[in-house]
């Protein structure tokens, strides 16, 4: 459900709303604009998506803000820099990362802009990555440029942040289910990982490997088993079993040709196959069982469940007793 936080010609007012969602911010306008601003705002569990319109040219300082505003350029330019990092200029088409330094102010100026954001954690970049250790003590993951690596990484970006704006923050279904959305923000943290140059160690040390062991799998698995209900990540798995992220990743390639979170969709797409074969066709649709399950993406929710057992959902829930 979306909700226009602002639609106004004031700026001041502009100014007031945008800092109350974002961070302490001051705007600067030409006096003889018309500076209208719209902020139409919808939420996905804890995350903000917002569709901004700056009829106006304006420039802007902010203080530092809590999370990571993944923002997508629809049309106008805006330009973005933190003290110490050389400036970012997005166009149409572009994705970029606004205030990716934590604790540093941010400035920067928007030309009629029109813009996509999402506001992401921080934390979520450790729950799917890690860095190396130093003296035992993980640092945090962190962005290490504000544009993507390349034209193919920043395409890759819009469209797993469009459908998400387009297709899932609409979806009531989706919108209703917590394990949707924790899916979703994480898939978010995970596509910036792979579109922004970081910090991220992706590969296995030495360490990793060595603590990959058969005993430990089944450690992991059952806490999958335990809690695929529940909101989990491979950050969590890796800690119910006091591995890094990169072992338990390592373990369940080297054991199962797999993958945690693979194996995770698995156990849940067994338990939306209970669910529709128990279900009343007459109450319940095959969509809001695959989103209570944390399937986004009704598409390949069948895909994938038709490769597991051999017949639509569809099929499955027109069948139920």
């Amino acid at each position: 459900m979306s909700t226009v936080l602002l639609d106004t010609e004031d700026l001041g007012e502009a100014e007031a709303v945008v800092s109350a969602n974002y961070s302490k911010m001051q705007f600067g306008a030409a006096a003889d604009q018309r500076t209208h601003t719209r902020v139409v705002r919808s939420t996905l569990g804890a995350m903000a998506f917002d569709e901004l319109r700056y009829d106006y040219d304006f420039d802007f300082e902010g203080d530092p803000i809590d999370g990571i505003v993944l923002c997508r350029v629809k049309s106008g330019v805006v330009m973005h820099q933190q003290p110490g990092a050389g400036a970012d200029v997005c166009q149409s088409g572009t994705a970029t990362a606004v205030g990716r330094r934590e604790g540093v102010p941010f400035s920067g100026a928007v030309h009629e802009g029109r813009f996509d954001t999402a506001l992401i954690d921080r934390g979520l970049l450790n729950s799917v990555a890690a860095t190396a250790f130093r003296l035992g003590t993980p640092k945090p993951v962190k962005l290490t440029a504000g544009m993507p690596v390349s034209p193919q990484a920043n395409d890759q970006l819009l469209k797993a942040f469009d459908y998400v704006m387009c297709d899932v923050v609409t979806n009531p279904d989706a919108a209703q289910s917590p394990l949707v959305a924790g899916t979703v923000a994480r898939h978010l943290a995970a596509s910036m990982l792979v579109a922004f140059p970081n910090n991220a160690l992706l590969e296995p040390t030495i360490e990793d490997r060595r603590d990959s062991t058969p005993l430990l799998l089944r450690r992991a698995i059952g806490f999958i088993d335990d809690n695929a209900h529940n909101d989990i990540s491979l950050a969590d798995i890796a800690e119910a079993v006091h591995l890094t992220p990169r072992a338990v990743q390592y373990m369940f390639r080297k054991h199962r040709n797999s993958t945690p979170t693979a194996y995770l969709r698995e156990v849940r797409l067994h338990h939306a196959r209970r669910e529709l074969l128990g279900a009343d066709r007459m109450r319940t649709t095959v969509n809001q069982i695959a989103a209570r399950w944390g399937f986004f993406h009704a598409g390949r929710f069948a895909v994938a469940y038709r490769e597991m057992y051999g017949e639509s959902p569809h099929v499955t829930l027109r069948n139920s007793q």
